[in-house]
């Protein structure tokens, strides 16, 4: 969650720009003192020079910083009318942006401190003079830092660089998933009553425990949900799974058996984390409603860009691709004896592939290029599952598009190379080698 924050790298910045200037300040006040010397290529100007040094670097350097972040802020807001709102969440938690401000905040404060050391002593005017020479050594740094967040924000801000990051954030939420699915699980053991009898015990005599707040539910403690429902040897059952809207006072978990349900309830909200918005901690769906979101807004008549829109639909297909391959969500969380404690919300695959599709289809209601490059994904990604029940959702998903084709598309041609791509989703979905199609370029 702290990755999400603008002011924690900054923050460590400054701080170690405090420490470095006791650090100088303290070898300045023993060269001040004839305890030792300075080399000769550290500034030693007087005091009114040192004053005029760091009081034009501490200006320069604020007036610097609000000047880039505000002119950067503004392009970023025209960019998120094209890319929606989240780009500025993104911006926030970009790690380029973070060290650029704590840089720059850093290098100030350095300089205001030094200002703030010069001071009349009993051998003269105190001058902090390596203090000097090392916040000239941080504007050059600053400088450089400047350079490249220019060359990063312009980078940043490109369309096609904007869904290969989301992608990429996907990928990872892909990989953290894995993780967890493959992770601390009791080696082939089970002990106590079924998941089936578990299930029926929870409807019939579960005790419901209400949310404590309103909103995103964005991280569950499954590890910590365990602990809970073994020390108070019940069973959870959640309701919901990160990435859903929870509502203050309705129910967020039920328990078996319900007296277990007051010492869950204390304990249960310090497992999880709510909040305002979603993130893509154990909510693939979120990097792939933010994909979805950029192609519709690109598919829409005030910006009509097709071409952003097969660009969100390949990489799409890239995550789907690696989800039929490696992703098994867990749902059934069991104790170090084997006892099921925690039952999970099912994330489904069915859904998964609904959001990736549907609203692009929709959206691109008749355009070719749209609906080709949408059952071309879909061929990638059947080559890629080995579920039979898998295959059956991106056949279903395929024959909406090619339905969509036929009564959207008036030119034959057209309605003929979406037919062909369709077969190819059908030959990958049988384990056929796809026969060739003919090239096509939008």
């Amino acid at each position: 969650m702290l990755r999400t924050t603008l002011w924690l790298i900054p923050t460590l910045q400054v701080l170690l720009a405090a420490l470095l200037f006791a650090v100088t300040y303290g070898l300045d006040r023993a060269a001040y003192r004839g305890e030792l010397t300075l080399p000769a290529w550290v500034n030693n100007g007087t005091a009114d020079a040192a004053r005029q040094i760091l009081t034009a670097i501490a200006a320069a350097v604020i007036t610097v910083v609000g000047l880039v972040f505000s002119i950067t802020i503004v392009a970023l807001t025209l960019a998120s009318t094209q890319f929606g709102p989240r780009m500025l969440r993104n911006f926030v938690r970009d790690r380029g942006t973070q060290v650029t401000l704590g840089t720059f905040v850093a290098t100030f404060v350095y300089a205001v401190l030094a200002l703030g050391s010069i001071a009349h002593g009993s051998r003269g005017d105190f001058v902090p003079h390596l203090s000097i020479t090392i916040a000239l050594g941080l504007v050059l740094a600053a400088l450089g830092v400047l350079i490249y967040f220019i060359h990063h924000i312009a980078t940043t801000i490109q369309l096609p660089q904007v869904i290969a990051s989301i992608a990429g954030d996907l990928s990872l939420a892909i990989d953290a998933e894995v993780a967890s699915s493959n992770g601390a699980e009791v080696d082939g053991v089970e002990a106590g009553p079924s998941v089936a009898e578990l299930q029926t015990r929870l409807e019939e005599n579960g005790a419901a425990i209400a949310a404590a707040t309103s909103g995103y539910l964005q991280f569950v403690a499954y590890a910590d949900l365990v602990d809970i429902a073994t020390q108070s040897e019940g069973v959870i059952r959640l309701l919901y799974r990160p990435g859903h809207f929870v509502v203050e006072g309705l129910p967020l978990a039920a328990v078996w058996p319900p007296d277990a349900a007051p010492g869950v309830a204390r304990r249960l909200e310090r497992a999880h984390v709510t909040g305002p918005h979603r993130t893509l901690t154990q909510d693939l769906a979120f990097a792939i409603d933010q994909l979805v979101e950029i192609a519709i807004r690109a598919l829409s008549p005030a910006v009509n860009d097709t071409f952003t829109a097969m660009t969100c639909i390949d990489w799409l297909s890239d995550g789907l691709c690696k989800i039929a391959a490696r992703w098994n969500p867990r749902v059934v969380h069991r104790d170090a004896l084997g006892h099921v404690r925690v039952l999970a919300a099912d994330v489904r695959y069915d859904r998964l592939v609904d959001r990736a599709f549907d609203k692009i289809r929709q959206a691109g209601r008749g355009m070719p290029a749209v609906l080709i490059r949408q059952l071309e994904g879909l061929a990638r990604v059947a080559e890629h599952t080995a579920s039979e029940e898998h295959r059956v959702v991106l056949l279903e998903q395929a024959e909406m598009i090619l339905r969509s084709s036929e009564e959207s598309i008036p030119e034959p041609g057209d309605r003929a190379d979406v037919r062909r791509r369709y077969d190819a989703v059908l030959a990958a979905a049988s384990g056929v080698v796809p026969r060739a199609v003919a090239d096509w370029s939008p």
